[in-house]
């Protein structure tokens, strides 16, 4: 575990937060030296009506822009490439990201592609991205992702049916538009399952080998934030203040797991959503308790912080616990409040809910082993041990 004298660097864009920053796009863009602008996003993203609201902004600012929008639920090479061959047909300087993990995660892989000339694969797992991309401006419309802060950028490769990392203080945007507002829209399934990447990226970070006390102290917020938030969020999908709790604790997150690492649940969660083109939120969600059992021995008191912050997190809507939880019960409270928060609008419980069949597991299970996420895991598991994670989470 990081701590004491260990040097550990800490990078973050230039953050925009509360209601009305995306209206300030323009404004941005300009200042970052862009004319010709690439807009990245989704058709779900496009019906909502926030792209329009940006490319409003931008265009009251004078500036020209190029569309493109064919980002599916899990972006892919394909679509990388396709989207960095617009932006140099249309003669773009710089990208701007308008949605969820998946079109931010795209535009910053499209930017590695043309400023590198290279393919997208070859940007895979750590400090594999030479030249830095155009500048990047992001406006996330979910609460859960946090892409417009940290440096990673996830892709499937619909080749070998596996997601893979790319992860580079290149890959951090040069600005985060982050407006509350633009998770009004979101559907209660959506809001559970970004709300529980969050805190997938929170506790992840707290445990990880490469934790220090600035991403500990954004982790454990964030852990406060869900607890208090999250069941709020999905029971009123219209409450502002619940909303930008939840905004809050994606951002907070984003800063601990880009600077601390992630573990063994997103290496799962990119095996499994290659594998079968399952949303991310929803991989994390079921495999978060599993992670907690599976690491809890290497760090109990790491754990046992974390459940601290879920209570407090509660007190601030219910009467607070006096007694400490006993160190022997740590790890089931903590797996009962993950279950409660994912169960919220019925996220699946079982692997074999979402499809997998039990013959895939060692397939899974050897791919999860080759992530970059697990790097910074606080145990090490091989891939024999991952297989017995899914099993028991099949």
């Amino acid at each position: 575990m990081a701590g004491g004298e260990a040097l550990r660097k800490f990078v973050a864009p230039e953050i925009v937060f509360g209601e009305g920053a995306l209206e300030l796009a323009g404004r941005f863009v300009r200042n970052l030296g862009g004319r010709r602008i690439l807009v990245v996003s989704d058709p779900g993203v496009i019906a909502a009506g926030w792209t329009e609201k940006v490319l409003e902004s931008l265009k009251g600012a004078n500036l020209s822009v190029a569309v493109y929008e064919n980002v599916r639920t899990n972006p892919s090479t394909a679509s990388v490439m396709e989207g960095a061959s617009v932006f140099v047909r249309e003669q773009c300087d710089m990208i701007l990201a308008v949605g969820g993990g998946s079109p931010m995660d795209c535009a910053k892989a499209i930017g590695a592609v043309v400023s590198n000339e290279q393919h997208v694969l070859e940007f895979e797992g750590v400090d594999n991205v030479s030249l830095p991309p155009p500048p990047l401006v992001c406006v996330p419309t979910t609460a859960g992702s946090a892409a417009d802060v940290s440096q990673f950028a996830i892709i499937t490769d619909e080749v070998r049916k596996v997601k893979f990392a790319i992860i580079s203080k290149t890959m951090v945007p040069d600005v985060a538009l982050v407006d509350p507002r633009t998770t009004l829209t979101m559907e209660k399934n959506l809001t559970v399952a970004t709300g529980m990447d969050a805190l997938t990226h929170a506790v992840e970070a707290y445990v990880s080998d490469a934790s220090s006390p600035l991403t500990d102290l954004h982790a454990l917020e964030t852990v406060r934030l869900v607890a208090r938030h999250l069941p709020g969020a999905a029971a009123a999908l219209d409450n502002l203040e619940h909303r930008r709790g939840m905004m809050l604790a994606s951002l907070y997150a984003g800063l601990a797991f880009s600077n601390a690492g992630l573990g063994m649940v997103h290496a799962l969660a990119h095996s499994l959503g290659g594998a079968l083109d399952l949303p991310h939120g929803e991989c994390n969600a079921l495999l978060l308790r599993h992670g907690c059992a599976a690491n809890h021995s290497a760090v109990p008191e790491r754990f046992a912080r974390i459940l601290q912050a879920f209570r407090e997190g509660e007190c601030m809507t219910s009467v607070c616990p006096v007694a400490p939880t006993p160190p022997e019960k740590v790890l089931e409270e903590l797996v009962a409040r993950v279950e409660v928060l994912g169960g919220i609008s019925g996220i699946a419980v079982r692997l074999r809910d979402f499809g997998l069949r039990r013959e895939d597991i060692p397939r899974i299970a050897r791919f999860a082993y080759q992530d970059a996420c697990l790097l910074t895991n606080p145990r090490h598991l091989d891939a024999a041990e991952l297989e017995e994670v899914l099993h028991g989470a099949w």
